[in-house]
């Protein structure tokens, strides 16, 4: 084997480990990213309860 062709598997190999750190960090950082808005979503649903679109309004009576 000469120098180039080793060289290139190791900068090969490389640019594998990098490709799949960043891959495990971007979906960290997205996960983090979708908790935080879940928790949010949650805390405004517990603040401000959406009102029933019909409650008191109308009433359904079936024959």
């Amino acid at each position: 084997m000469n120098i180039s062709e080793l060289m290139g598997k190791q900068v090969a190999e490389l640019q594998h480990t990098l490709n799949i750190t960043l891959l495990k960090s971007q979906m960290s950082t997205q996960t983090a990213a979708v908790t935080t808005m879940i928790e949010d979503m949650t805390s405004i649903q517990k603040a401000t309860p959406a009102p029933h679109p019909n409650l008191g309004k109308t009433v359904d009576i079936k024959a």
